[in-house]
């Protein structure tokens, strides 16, 4: 399930890719798909096991076509304040759902627009702000400081614009996403988030489960409709104004994590 619209994004096979905060790596791998050189970067080093491990089954698959004696994707620990790439670095950055967890988000902001290229461009998303304020005010466990690196804040549109300009990134492009999932994080909410196993909450995650496989066209209508009035999340595609810097080659990273 993508957040980040691509065609919006602007990625092309063979662009150097950052994807911040990638947990799972959803967004790395459909950029590993597309033909992009990936850095999937994370705090957890658990959860980049498993993403190399992606990396690697997909390569074997013939799901990604990396380059004679190179590769697509690689995973890197690394803390968003302090990133351990050269200055534009990359030519696209993907922040899905990361800054929200981040307390000093303003550097991290900053640390983004270094290792963007001058002219690149970069989709941030975060928690929509109508439907944060409701999660945060139906439990307490939701976020921080109840949760282990929950979230910290919840985001005005304009106060992320601001942010990301004061860092030289200007947004060109916004929508919303995942509207239908607004009504089940609520209901997590109400019930506990780690309540997974409340009937409610499961038969709504195999609700969710059905249209991803099947994207039936009335949930896929309803969707859209609530991406525009009540979505989940907030994307925003920003660029970095062309300088007279030259992109710097991608070094190897240190400690990285390789995929064949």
């Amino acid at each position: 399930m993508l957040t980040v619209d691509y065609e919006r994004l602007g990625a092309e096979s063979g662009d150097r890719v950052l994807d911040l905060g990638c947990g799972a790596g959803r967004h790395a791998f459909e950029s590993a798909r597309r033909g992009c050189i990936t850095v999937a970067s994370d705090r957890d080093a658990d959860e980049l096991r498993a993403v190399t491990d992606m990396f690697a089954a997909m390569d074997d698959a013939g799901e990604i076509d990396a380059p004679a004696g190179g590769q697509l994707g690689h995973a890197v620990v690394a803390d968003a304040t302090a990133l351990p790439y050269p200055d534009a670095g990359f030519d696209r950055i993907i922040a899905a759902e990361v800054l929200e967890h981040i307390n000093d988000d303003e550097q991290a902001i900053a640390e983004l627009a270094r290792v963007l290229r001058p002219g690149g461009t970069i989709a941030v998303t975060v928690p929509a702000r109508a439907a944060e304020r409701v999660c945060w005010a139906l439990s307490s466990d939701y976020h921080a400081p109840a949760v282990p690196d929950g979230h910290v804040r919840i985001y005005s549109t304009d106060e992320l614009r601001a942010k990301l300009a004061a860092a030289g990134l200007y947004v060109s492009d916004s929508h919303g996403a995942h509207g239908l999932h607004t009504p089940y994080w609520w209901l997590r909410c109400l019930v506990g988030p780690h309540n997974v196993q409340h009937p409610l909450v499961r038969a709504y995650h195999r609700l969710l489960v059905w249209d991803m496989t099947a994207a039936p066209s009335l949930t896929r209508t309803l969707d859209r409709l609530l991406n525009a009035l009540l979505p989940k999340s907030t994307v925003l595609y920003a660029y970095k104004a062309r300088g007279h810097a030259a992109p710097t080659p991608l070094a190897e990273p240190v400690g990285a994590a390789h995929a064949a």
